[in-house]
């Protein structure tokens, strides 16, 4: 294999940029060991500070001001955590900035020239304080970074300085920029990641200042006491920089660079850039102020991006515990759910939001239920519970030129049994990319040999990137993991009590069904031997009709447990004279009751009658076995608003608090306790409320005058269910 082949990415990313051995020639540099003996040095130490460098060298001949000797042994202390410090010396009669840090056991003195007096690094530094107190007052990100970016050029005087603020991808955008009048602006162009490689990126994130003060400079050679091995200089502000990154530079026409890194949550979040067509070299006094006003404005950003985490949690917790509260009232877990649809769609941050459970699905939002339900058949049903897909290639196949601009989905799998899920869904996030120049680097020879050269066109470059989608954030999947767990805990439990339910169920049937089978049975024996055949036959009639009941009341639960819905058949209903017919069967069933219609006038709606009828005939019947013996059962029909209102009323004492929360659910048995109805199978008013609902409208209650009030609302428009 060649050489030109082995060459790649990782030829920049393994470049050892924090131990080159060389610095930048504006300074020198002296490093000593824990027995403050001179045990390296720049090749041009003696020459800047006047000092006759060589190894084993002791401090007080190496280094004349009293101050830089006394960094030197405070930081010998704790050489490995030691971070840089600072006093201005004298070396041969010039003003020279000493800077003085630990580097793995050793002590590093580092002698910068500098080239503005006292008194302008004094005014610039009391222009630092008042920036540093002024970009605390802002409260947007983009009003901070637009504040730096100006100060930072005031207080250095560089040609132009951008705020890049990086991306999920590590790409970086100019989000803000000050720049001279005759430089054309960046403003709004992005850069690719591998323009700022892994090492890079680690030395951004721990040295958060560095400057360049030439580009064209000839680097300095650093020699070190054998056995030492090279020095680390990951905090040195005279570190040579990466021949790649220089040319990169001069691709670009910048002749000094300086970068303060602005480091949110131990990330580099955001880099503040400054770039000069000439050499230049503001004091290091200037850029440490600098370099606070960076990490000022990241602990502002890093406060807000905090503040708006804590508000979207307390958002998620809010939600939680009012969908727990919904679950654990409403019968219908989906129908649950879609009470909460846009509260979900808000946290979930999705556009379009699917519901399903066992076949039946709610969509929210402009996705076709067709595609809805492609969407959920790419979904494995034994899969992960968080399911995540960003880009069209993460789609199965099948589906990919089916999802149309839908390619983000946060998928939830709430009940695996059911294949319940709750789907986010994202557009593709179609951008037109204003890169800084064409991103890919070229294969090129260049000063090292043949490897990736830097871009060398940084003329503005469009791309319309398309087939993905803005991913979720990290906070923002944990908060949907914890929305799923607490869905999944209040699944469970319905689903525990579902089971109970059933066994009851089973139970009840068993036990209901053989009273008006023994009273069959012993009629049949007694009609063998032919005596009492008419009332006999009445008997019979009376306990088949009962059985039917049961029956058809167990085979519509079951159509609702299995999420087949209940079957409804639209037509023309006159409710009042459905209501008239009702009322005389009753009364010629049960003489002994009384029952009183109230209903000024016709009202026609769009309904299933039998399963209207269904619905009345249920609540006569329990206002006449819950009833006070004696009195009227009064039914009472009105048009409200658009609604057909259908009241039944009987005289009682009101229903306990802990039955009211349990009335439209199914399987309870509240006339166990009473001695006038034992024989529910208590899933009518369950099935009357689905009735009710599969009509558009609701069945309630509530108790006045001394009476139990069922009122059921239906929708009069046409069309309405």
């Amino acid at each position: 294999m060649t050489q030109d082949h082995q060459v790649g990415l990782d030829n920049c990313a393994n470049e050892p940029i924090h131990i080159p051995g060389l610095i930048q020639p504006h300074g020198a540099l002296l490093v000593f060991d824990q027995g403050l003996t001179l045990a390296g040095w720049s090749d041009n130490a003696a020459a800047l500070l006047g000092v006759p460098v060589r190894d084993g060298l002791p401090l007080a001949e190496a280094i004349p001001s009293a101050e830089a000797r006394a960094l030197v042994e405070a930081c010998r202390a704790g050489a490995e955590d030691c971070l840089p410090t600072m006093v201005e010396v004298l070396a041969q009669g010039r003003a020279v900035d000493c800077v003085v840090h630990g580097a793995g056991g050793l002590v590093v003195a580092e002698f910068e020239l500098r080239h503005q007096s006292a008194e302008e690094v004094s005014a610039y530094a009391l222009k630092a304080h008042a920036a540093i107190e002024r970009v605390k007052r802002h409260r947007t990100v983009d009003a901070m970074l637009q504040f730096a970016a100006d100060q930072v050029r005031a207080l250095t005087g560089f040609d132009r300085v951008m705020a890049y603020r990086f991306r999920h991808d590590d790409s970086g955008d100019v989000v803000a920029e000050s720049v001279v009048p005759a430089l054309k602006p960046f403003l709004g162009q992005r850069y690719p990641a591998s323009d700022i490689p892994a090492q890079a990126r680690r030395l951004y994130t721990i040295n958060t200042l560095r400057l360049i003060a030439d580009t064209h400079y000839a680097p300095v050679g650093v020699q070190m006491r054998a056995g030492l091995g090279p020095l680390d200089m990951s905090h040195s502000i005279l570190r040579s920089v990466s021949p790649i990154h220089i040319e990169y530079l001069h691709n670009m026409g910048v002749g000094a660079s300086m970068s303060i890194s602005l480091v949110v949550n131990g990330r580099l979040w955001g880099l503040i850039a400054c770039h000069h067509t000439g050499a230049r070299q503001p004091a290091y006094s200037i850029r440490l102020a600098c370099d606070i006003l960076g990490q000022v404005l990241a602990a502002n950003v890093q406060g807000t991006l905090t503040r708006e985490a804590a508000e979207h949690t307390a958002q998620v917790a809010d939600l939680r515990a009012r969908l727990v509260e919904t679950l654990h009232v409403e019968d219908d877990l989906l129908y649950a759910l879609c009470r909460h649809v846009r509260e979900l769609a808000a946290v979930l941050d999705g556009p379009a939001l699917l519901l399903s459970l066992n076949g039946k699905l709610q969509v929210h939002g402009e996705v076709p239920e067709e595609l809805a339900r492609a969407v959920l058949a790419s979904l494995p049903p034994g899969g992960d519970a968080v399911i995540q897909r960003h880009h069209r290639d993460e789609w199965p196949e099948d589906v990919r030129t089916r999802i149309g601009p839908w390619v983000g989905l946060l998928a939830l799998n709430y009940d695996p049994s059911q294949l319940g899920w709750i789907v986010a869904l994202r557009p593709e996030q179609v951008e037109t990319v204003r890169w800084g120049g064409r991103p890919e680097k070229q294969l090129a020879h260049g000063p090292l040999g043949p490897r990736l050269t830097p871009r060398g066109s940084f003329d503005e470059w469009v791309e319309t990137v398309r087939d993905s989608a803005e991913p979720w954030r990290a906070e923002q999947v944990l908060a949907a993991e914890q929305l799923l767990g607490e869905v999944r805990r209040a699944v469970m439990s319905r689903h525990a009590e579902t089971e109970r339910a059933r066994m009851q169920l089973l139970a009840m049937l068993g036990h209901d069904l053989r009273d008006p089978l023994q009273t069959i049975s012993m009629a049949a024996s007694v009609l063998q031997q032919g005596a009492g055949g008419e009332a006999l036959g009445q008997r019979i009639e009376r306990s088949s009709g009962r059985m039917q009941r049961l029956i058809s009341q167990v085979m519509d639960m079951s159509r609702l447990e299995g999420g087949a819905g209940l079957q409804v058949h639209l037509r023309a209903v006159p409710l009042k004279r459905l209501l008239e017919d009702l009322l005389d069967e009753a009364r010629v069933a049960h003489p002994g009751t009384s029952y009183v219609l109230d209903a000024p006038g016709e009202i026609d709606i769009q309904a299933d009658p039998d399963r209207i009828a269904q619905v009345c005939s249920n609540l006569l019947s329990n206002a006449r076995h819950y009833g006070t013996p004696g009195q009227p059962v009064r039914v009472q029909l009105r048009r409200a608003n658009g609604y057909a209102e259908l009241a039944v009323a009987n005289f009682s004492d009101p229903i306990p608090a802990a039955s009211e929360r349990q009335l439209f659910a199914p399987f309870k048995r509240i006339g166990e306790t009473h001695t006038r109805n034992r024989l529910g199978l208590g899933i009518g008013l369950y099935i009357s409320s689905e009735i009710a609902r599969a009509h558009g409208g609701r069945i309630g209650y509530h108790y006045a005058d001394g009476q139990v009030v069922f009122t059921v609302t239906l929708p009069v428009t046409p069309g309405a269910p």
